[in-house]
């Protein structure tokens, strides 16, 4: 290998972080060839995790040196929402990650790159795309290993789990996870509630913060909030609440 050559892989190995994955398209940005990626691999320097994706060789990469690559390499914003991202961030006893199970979040029309989807994580990846919130609110920083990614707030992780109930998240176990969350400030919530276009998350949300006392709830401004009009049918032999105008699981409502 030549000295220039070196020179080049010695200066990626030491301004990319280990525990990740290097994207072959942004490689080619950064000026390694397609031609200097091949000989990288056969010096074995680096192996292919899969089409389109390298990682260094003998290097242990998961799910979240992934999604790394996702958000700094490829400029998406898919990041861990829900219960995942309350479970990296301490507010959740439901490890989404020891559950084999991770829910991450983009915005509308972002995809998967394939390499992502058909390598074996170990874990479920669950992917929803919506356009519900704006793609950059209510994400805080998550240090992982010698690496950052990007992952819900907690405000926002249960406004990700209220936009998947009642179909795929029992609203109970929603609630208990709000139960949790004493210490939100107004004011990120608020801008959350007023950008997402959501009539559903939003009413479901106010009615669990107040539901479960929490004292941030007193400080928003319910009538800067769009809540829509006329009534939302969430049980359909379930419980109607008139200052929300949406019908809820009789179990939810008699929660204690």
């Amino acid at each position: 290998m030549s000295t220039e050559i070196k020179s080049k892989i010695n200066q990626l190995l030491s301004t990319t972080p280990r525990g990740v994955v290097l994207a072959s398209a942004w490689l080619t940005e950064q000026g390694y060839s397609l031609e200097l990626q091949k000989r990288y691999r056969k010096s074995n320097w680096f192996s292919q995790l899969g089409r389109g994706a390298l990682i260094r060789n003998g290097d242990n990469v998961d799910v979240l040196g992934g999604i790394y690559t996702l958000q700094t390499q490829l400029g998406l914003s898919i990041h861990p929402g829900a219960k995942t991202a309350l479970s990296l961030l301490g507010k959740s006893h439901y490890l989404e990650l020891s559950m084999q199970r991770c829910q991450l979040f983009g915005y509308q029309f972002e995809k998967l790159p394939s390499w992502f989807k058909k390598h074996g994580w170990k874990l479920d990846i669950d992917y929803q795309s919506s356009s519900f919130l704006p793609a950059e609110l209510g994400l805080t920083e998550y240090t992982y290993k010698d690496f950052q990614i990007k992952v819900s707030s907690p405000a926002r992780a249960v406004m990700e789990c209220l936009y998947l109930a009642p179909e795929s998240q029992r609203l109970v176990e929603v609630y208990e996870l709000m139960e949790g969350l004493n210490n939100l400030r107004p004011k990120s919530v608020q801008t959350l509630l007023e950008a997402c276009t959501s009539v559903k998350v939003k009413r479901l949300f106010l009615y669990m913060a107040e539901k479960a006392g929490h004292s941030w709830f007193n400080h928003l401004k319910p009538d800067s909030i769009d809540l829509g009009n006329g009534k939302r049918q969430i049980e359909p032999d379930g419980v109607y609440i008139p200052k929300y105008q949406i019908t809820l699981p009789k179990e939810l409502e008699r929660y204690t």
